[in-house]
Parts: C-alpha cells; structure tokens; sequence
C-alpha cells in the first residue's frame, strides 16, 4: 500500500523574490558554489539550464550522507516566481514512488520575500518516515542562497 503525503513551510528571507527564484529555475547549477557543505554539484543532463523539461543531477548531502537525485524541471513561472522539480532517480526513488519538490517565492510589501516549500511524495511503504530532514535541508539551502544574494547585493552598492 502506498501513503501520499505533503509536506510544506513558509519562512522569510531578505532577498528579493525575483533573485530567489532565478537561482532555482536558472542557475541551480550555482548552489554547489553557494552552499557547498549541502550541494556538491548540480549537473545538466538533458535540455538547458531555465527551460522547463530540463533534467538536472543534484549530488548533495543529506543527514550526513552523500546523495544524487536526478529530477525534472516540470515548470517555471516567472511570474509566480515558483519552480517544480520532479524526482525521477536516485536514492529518494528508493523510498518514494512520487516525489515532487516546488520552491515558491512572494516579494513583501517593504522588501524581502517569503519563501514557500511544499514536498509531495508518495511512499513505497506506510512505516516510511515522513522527509522531515529534507525539508529542513531545503531551508538551510535557501537561508544560504538569501545570504549570498544579500552579499552580492552588498558588494555591488560598495562598488
């Protein structure tokens, strides 16, 4: 018997939406530079990087374990600032059949975003734990992507 489930998060960042949003449906392939104890490598295997139906690897690791999820971009709205990713291998398929993972961002009235997780899955087994950890992991990345985008932002009014 499989068990759907959906998991999701909001949280703030002081990043602006739009710059959130590029880096997971343009250049994720950034994120290894930008979090690199997390990400190892975000690797384009068919497509182009930005074009929905593109398929990435990400290897990255994961409650303390080197994993690889090879997933594709099912869409991209710019206007929503909102990416979703489908798994379709690696170590997540050993424990799902579904898994999808969508990022969405709101800009704040008075600057800043909110960021919005939602993890949709369907276990191959009800004693399957619920991917608390991954969500989490999620987060960290995106409080790592905030903190660079403030930076670069930081360095180009310096400039």
């Amino acid at each position: 018997m499989t068990v759907h489930g959906k998991m999701e998060i909001d949280f703030e960042i002081k990043a602006p939406a739009d710059k959130f949003h590029d880096v997971f449906s343009c250049r994720p392939h950034h994120i290894s530079n930008i979090s690199p104890d997390k990400v190892q490598g975000v690797d384009l295997h068919d497509g182009n990087w930005g074009k929905a139906g593109s398929i990435i690897c990400w290897s990255y690791t994961h409650d303390g374990e080197t994993k690889v999820a090879k997933e594709v971009i099912e869409s991209i709205d710019d206007e929503k600032n909102s990416t979703t990713f489908r798994v379709i291998e690696g170590d997540l398929m050993k424990l799902y059949k579904n898994f999808v993972l969508i990022v969405h961002a709101t800009p704040k009235q008075g600057g800043g975003s909110v960021v919005h997780w939602a993890l949709e899955y369907e276990k191959l087994s009800e004693e399957e734990t619920e991917p608390y950890s991954l969500l989490q992991f999620c987060v960290h990345v995106s409080k790592d992507i905030d903190l660079h985008l403030m930076e670069q932002a930081q360095a180009q009014t310096q400039a």
